[in-house]
């Protein structure tokens, strides 16, 4: 069953989602420093135009200076006086007090109403307002909204990237398929961008694969469906020789080439993609009593130890061959040519006395693989075994312990009728 995708930290998902979430949140934040800064600096310069226009009213209010220097100290500020004073009173009520100055010639005020600025400005009982038309309300609104028209781009840009990428998680769940023997996949994709690429190239390799794995199955059953007749015509015309140590050979020869060709059979079997499609409980002893027969192993070259209780859910054939072809290595490399078969609801292993392998096992269960100066083997037993140990999902193992080779299986528990 194909596990739905997760985003972890490492996703490209994640990753580009972090991006832009952290360009968001520091546009967010220079955003408010700029209205920040820009709300202080526009302050200060409203300060001191206010400051310079009240100080000239008030200096010619008290005759400081006259009329005409007045109008020169302010001609380049538009300020509109508010002559109505009942607009002027309900402005004053209502204003928002930004600054107030206070002096011995009078005092001034900065108020805030509606988004505008206005100047007040009292001597004696003398009560001036003028208004600011230089002033811009809207400035502050253009910075958000100029601001706002980044978010949106890189919200949209953000959605789009996405979108782009989005085939990745199909070719992800397909990819996991074929990882799991799958090739019943589609991945293909209209477009010439790199992920469309990618996608159809994955595609053509599944598609190029398929076909040799045909050709493969194709060529085996072939040549054991041809070899099935002469082998059993041979054994047949064996069968009716006299009893002779000919006879025997030949009827031992045509025995081992039906093995041969059953072995041939769980290759085609386990790398086909068809997998374990007839996995029923079996009772352990069944198992290792047709492996002993299949190994064509007298019953007092073995040693059972084994809990006959056992019962596994396993591909019976597949798993008899697998044993089968254990025994038969431990016979004929073990120095007495005797093995222990020993089992618990762990491992199940088979035993024999001899050398330690002169290399790792992960070299041995390479196919046609054996050791040098032996002619014993075809190099396809152990690779067999770890075949069809993988398909169970089981581990295949080697340890020497005090002279002796152990060939096992890990992890049997799992195998155990009512644990799968």
């Amino acid at each position: 069953m194909i596990k739905p995708l997760k985003i972890s930290q490492s996703s490209i998902y994640y990753s580009i989602t972090f991006i832009f979430f952290i360009s968001l949140v520091s546009i967010f934040f220079a955003l408010l420093f700029l209205l920040e800064y820009d709300k202080k600096n526009y302050t200060e310069k409203l300060n001191e135009k206010y400051t310079i226009i009240a100080r000239a009213t008030l200096f010619h209010l008290n005759n400081f200076i006259d009329k005409k220097e007045f109008k020169e100290q302010i001609k380049n500020f538009k300020l509109r006086k508010i002559e109505s004073e009942e607009i002027k009173k309900y402005i004053i009520e209502n204003s928002k007090i930004i600054q107030k100055i206070q002096s011995k010639i009078g005092s001034s005020a900065i108020l805030k109403f509606e988004k505008y600025h206005y100047l007040l400005i009292e001597h004696k009982n003398k009560i001036l307002l003028f208004k600011d038309e230089d002033f811009q309300p809207h400035r502050y609104d253009v910075i958000k909204s100029i601001f706002g028209i980044v978010f949106l781009i890189i919200i949209t840009a953000y959605i789009i990237t996405i979108k782009k990428i989005k085939p990745l998680r199909k070719l992800k769940r397909e990819m996991d398929k074929f990882a799991q023997g799958n090739l019943n996949i589609n991945c293909y994709r209209d477009g010439e961008d790199e992920i469309s690429q990618v996608s159809n190239s994955f595609a053509n390799a599944v598609e190029q694969i398929k076909k040799l794995n045909h050709s493969r199955q194709l060529f085996l059953r072939n040549i054991m469906h041809e070899l099935k007749t002469p082998i059993t015509k041979g054994r047949l015309s064996a069968e009716m020789l006299e009893e002779s140590k000919q006879r025997e050979r030949l009827i031992n020869v045509f025995e081992k080439l039906e093995l041969l060709i059953n072995e041939f059979a769980s290759i085609e079997q386990i790398t086909s993609g068809s997998g374990l499609n007839n996995i029923k409980p079996a009772r352990l002893i069944d198992i290792i009593d047709e492996s002993i027969d299949l190994a064509m192993v007298p019953l007092n070259r073995v040693n059972l130890k084994i809990d006959e209780n056992l019962v596994l859910n396993v591909d019976f054939r597949l798993f008899t061959t697998a044993l089968k072809n254990l025994i038969d290595n431990g016979i004929k490399y073990s120095i007495d040519k005797f093995v222990i078969i020993e089992a618990t609801k762990q491992e199940i292993s088979i035993i024999s006395k001899g050398s330690p392998l002169r290399q790792q096992l992960k070299h041995y269960i390479q196919p046609f693989t054996q050791e040098k100066n032996s002619h014993q083997s075809f190099g396809l037993g152990l690779y067999i075994v770890d075949n069809i140990a993988k398909a169970h999902k089981i581990e295949f193992k080697y340890k020497h312990k005090n002279g002796f080779n152990w060939f096992y299986f890990d992890k049997i528990d799992t195998l155990l009728q009512g644990d799968t």
